[in-house]
């Protein structure tokens, strides 16, 4: 078990990543991402832990703010939407910082029924919610001290990419859209990774009826995903995707708020849903960027060519980049905010 274990962790260990994960509780912030804020100072990019209310659910977020801010001055504003199972302390919370450090406002929110905000059942995961949820980051970010309202942007990572681009189709304020390795959730849910369930959508909506139908009866909720995984476990997963995210969200930045459960009542809706549908309606200027190793770049490949009305459209490659290397490692940070940067910049004007 030591030598799995030691494979598994080993590419991390230069960073020193695991270390900040593993001593999140140092961290007053609860941050788990490398090179995160540990205390506010002037002259530097500070946090500010903010809360506010979506459809009657208390929602739990972060503000960053850039080197020097000044509430009296109008600052361009980007809302972050976190991967599935993820939540604001982790690649969001990163991504929030670095984008703070070129100038701007930002805001990474735990979605309704996850992380720190409230709504029961816990790990609700419906798209129609998630697509609120940025839309929320929107509504408080606009009248944050210093915003200028015209100049809101946003950026979706993994799931929060395919809700993203859904909250864009019909939320104007949204003025330029970024992806990170957008993963579409409904596709995903239907289909199976890499459409490798297609066989059993009837079956599994099944399952779904019946788990609602146990709660509409005042029974157990039923949950579907992973609350804990082992070493052999995480060894023996083939795809990237989950192997590395099972390294990523269980060992190297774990967090107590993180989980890959969902609903499994959620698939009624997760299953009939897609981020591509209607795509179509997006009109602003947009950016997706997805690493060329990334066993999910297929889902963008496939939603950038439908977005035939955005504007100075781009699909940017990370090259040698898996997806979740891209939440974590620095040099595919680096340049994924080099480029974030340079978009916002050219259509937050």
């Amino acid at each position: 078990m030591e030598q799995i274990k030691y494979i598994i962790v080993a590419m991390f260990m230069a960073t020193g990543i695991i270390t900040e994960a593993q001593n999140k509780s140092k961290n007053p912030f609860g941050l788990v991402y490398g090179d995160a804020i540990k205390e506010n100072r002037k002259g530097k990019v500070n946090i500010h832990p903010v809360s506010y209310k979506l459809n009657g659910i208390d929602i739990a977020a972060n503000v960053y703010t850039p080197v020097d801010y000044d509430s009296s001055k109008k600052y361009p504003a980007v809302v972050v939407a976190h991967p599935n199972g993820g939540i604001k302390e982790q690649t969001a919370g990163l991504y929030a910082q670095r984008l703070a450090e070129a100038g701007y406002i930002t805001i990474a929110a735990d979605a309704a029924y996850q992380g720190a905000s409230g709504g029961t059942p816990r790990h609700t995961d419906r798209p129609q919610f998630r697509t609120e949820d940025v839309r929320g980051m929107a509504d408080f970010i606009s009248s944050y001290s210093g915003v200028d309202a015209n100049k809101v942007g946003a950026l979706g990572i993994c799931g929060g990419g395919g809700y993203t681009l859904k909250a864009a189709q019909s939320d104007k304020r949204l003025k330029a859209i970024a992806t990170l390795s957008m993963f579409n959730s409904g596709e995903v849910r239907r289909n199976g990774f890499q459409n490798s369930q297609i066989n059993t959508i009837q079956e599994r909506l099944k399952q779904a009826s019946d788990a609602r139908a146990q709660e509409a009866a005042g029974g157990k909720i039923k949950l579907s995903g992973l609350a804990s995984v082992t070493d052999e476990e995480i060894a023996k997963t083939p795809t990237d995707l989950y192997r590395e995210g099972f390294v990523y969200y269980y060992r190297t930045h774990a967090h107590p708020n993180s989980t890959f459960l969902y609903t499994t009542s959620s698939l009624m809706d997760l299953m009939t849903w897609d981020a591509t549908d209607q795509i179509e309606l997006i009109d602003q200027p947009l950016l997706m960027i997805a690493g060329s190793k990334a066993d999910t770049k297929y889902m963008t490949d496939e939603a950038f060519p439908k977005a035939i009305n955005a504007k100075n459209k781009e699909l940017f490659v990370i090259e040698g980049a898996t997806h979740i290397e891209t939440y974590w490692k620095p040099e595919y940070v680096e340049e994924a905010v080099g480029k974030l940067t340079n978009f916002f910049g050219e259509n937050l004007k």
